[in-house]
Parts: structure tokens; sequence; C-alpha cells
């Protein structure tokens, strides 16, 4: 009896991947952005901190150990060599707990790995657990904000405090920022911080997550006009489908400073994603994913139309290689998006000698 996989590759993911993404996609990539943790590290978060996120990743994947990410690039290119890029998901219970199993898995496959930060570390702490991890950076969340912020004002600095970017600008190690506050990325305090972090901390590898959560084009308002001032930050695309926001980027920053992320395991979800009021909604076949009638950026389809959906993420790469296609880059431009890039500033972060 053949063994049973992660989950189910159908004809329409072959046909589709086969179509659109095959000869698109370089032999070798790097995936900047990927979750790692174990069931036994999960935990219902306090209600302040669930009111600070969104709830349908969780639909997804009870755990994605090592073993789960390396089988899921195995279902999904077949034909490409992908290293990630990971660190821990959501801290919901113990933070020295899910940075030791990254460590640990990232060890033993050779995975470049970041540290789940904690504002309340001082610089010299931050500094000893990522270099006695062998980490190449930190990744935090808006959620380890101090609690008293009310959620729909919480900055950049406030889980990512100055006293830590010091630190990181001194090794030029990486930062990967998930942006906070209901505006996204046209947020002005948002823009605001993240140029005060490029123009303070100069050395500081800093990746904006999602296109900075432009999912929608309502999201972007002045952005691009405001970024196209930067010259060090990158932008990755994970969980993003917007093929609009994802030309503005090119044409913006460049294909030197995108990079390929997919956020796994939560785009191994099949779904399409689309626009409704401004908000984004993941369409996905009906009752796969429990009971989403309360979440407002959860829809279903039915029937034949539930049966042409692929992955998040394979209709995520294909809204990058449209935006590719209609702002001209070339082979060696989609190289650096998907692998290069990231080799460069993973390169980067390592210790000298």
């Amino acid at each position: 009896m053949p063994k049973k996989t992660l989950f189910e590759i159908k004809d329409v993911d072959r046909a589709f991947y086969a179509e659109k993404l095959q000869s698109f996609l370089p032999d070798r990539m790097i995936d900047v952005h990927t979750h790692l943790w174990r069931t036994a590290h999960s935990a219902r978060i306090s209600a302040n901190a669930a009111s600070r996120v969104v709830s349908w990743p969780g639909r997804v994947a009870k755990e994605n150990p090592a073993e789960h990410l390396i089988e899921t690039y195995s279902l999904l290119f077949p034909d490409k060599q992908v290293t990630p890029l990971v660190f821990a998901s959501l801290p919901a219970q113990n933070l020295n707990a899910i940075n030791s199993y990254v460590r640990s898995a990232a060890r033993s496959c050779g995975f470049p790995s970041l540290l789940f930060s904690d504002p309340r570390w001082s610089g010299a702490e931050l500094e000893r657990r990522i270099g006695s991890g062998g980490f190449l950076g930190i990744k935090s969340y808006l959620t380890m904000a101090p609690q008293y912020i009310p959620g729909k004002e919480i900055r950049i600095l406030d889980f990512f405090p100055p006293h830590q970017l010091e630190i990181l600008n001194a090794h030029r190690w990486i930062l990967m920022l998930h942006i906070p506050r209901d505006g996204r990325l046209k947020d002005p305090v948002n823009l605001g911080q993240m140029l005060e972090i490029e123009e303070r901390y100069p050395r500081v590898q800093v990746v904006i997550a999602h296109v900075g959560r432009a999912y929608c084009a309502g999201d972007v308002g002045n952005a691009f006009e405001v970024l196209a001032r930067t010259k060090r930050m990158s932008f990755d695309f994970s969980a993003n489908t917007n093929a609009q926001v994802f030309e503005q980027l090119i044409e913006t920053v460049g294909p030197k400073r995108i990079l390929f992320g997919s956020d796994l395991p939560i785009t191994r979800m099949r779904m399409r994603r689309i626009e409704r009021d401004g908000r984004y909604v993941n369409l996905v076949p009906k009752g796969m994913y429990g009971d989403v009638s309360a979440d407002p950026n959860m829809g279903e389809l039915s029937g034949r139309d539930a049966e042409a959906l692929t992955f998040f993420l394979y209709e995520e790469i294909d809204a990058f290689r449209i935006a590719a296609g209609k702002t001209g880059l070339s082979r060696r431009d989609v190289a650096n998006v998907f692998c290069d890039n990231a080799r460069r500033m993973i390169e980067a972060a390592m210790p000298m000698g």
C-alpha cells in the first residue's frame, strides 16, 4: 500500500503547475518566509493576543515540523530544489521551547533560521540568543507588543525596540517585519517607522513581509511613492496574490529587493482570493476548513467552482508571474527574486570567519 501523503495533489494542481509555474520558476529556490512548530508547543492564546490576529490560518495545519515542510516542497515543487528560511509561528506557550525546536530542526536539516524575539529582552540578551542558537536575525509579531497598548495603536517599534535594532545593525542581521495597524502598508505611522529603521540602522537587512500586508488595492494608498526613496529594505510577497500590488512593487524597488516567501504551511490552503468591500476573502471548498461562516476573511464554493481550486501558494506565485510579465522581468530577474537575492542576504548575515 502506498504511503499516505501529507495532503492530496489533484489533477487540477498538476495542470496548474505544469501550465503556469514549472517553466517560470528557477530550478533552485529559497523561500524566506516559513513557519515551523510542533503541536506540543501550541496552546490557547490570551483573549488580548487573539484580538490582534486573524484566526483563519490556524485552520490549515495543527503543526508544521521540518518533515512536513520538506514533504510540502516535494509535493508542490517536485522538480525544484527549495531551501527555506525558517522561524517559529505565533508563540502561544513557551518562547524558549518554540525557538529551541526551530534551532534543532534547522541544524539537523541545514536550514537558515531566525529567532522569534521578545521586545522585553535586553540588547545583550538578544545578541546572546541569536549567536548561541546560530540564528541569522529575528522575527516577531505585534502580539508581542505590551498588552496595555490597544491593538489598533501598536507600532513597529513596540515589538522591535531600538535597543534590539542596534544589535541587528551591528551584525548585519535580518529583520523579518510583519507590520501592524489596520491601515497596513499605507498607514503613515508604519511608513514613518519603516523609513526611520532604514535611515537609523542601515546595516539591518529589513524584509517587509507580505508586501506590507497590501493584499487589496485599497491597502496601498501613497505607500509606493513614499517607499520610492528607500534604498535597502526588501519585500517578500508571501501569502499575497495581488498582481497589481506586485506590479507597483516591481516598478518601485526593482527585482533586486524582492524575495519569494511562502508563509507555509498556511499557503497549503486550497483557495482563491478575491476582494470584497475593500477586504480580502479566501474562497475555499465548502466544509473543507470547518465552519467559516463567522469569519469575514473567508467564503466558500461548492460543485465545479470548488473542484477548480488549487493551492494558495500556486495562486501567489502565478500572480507574481503575471506581474513579472507585465513589467518585463527577465529570466535573470526571476532567478534573483526566487533565489539569489535571498542567498546574498543570508550570506551577509552569517558570522564572519
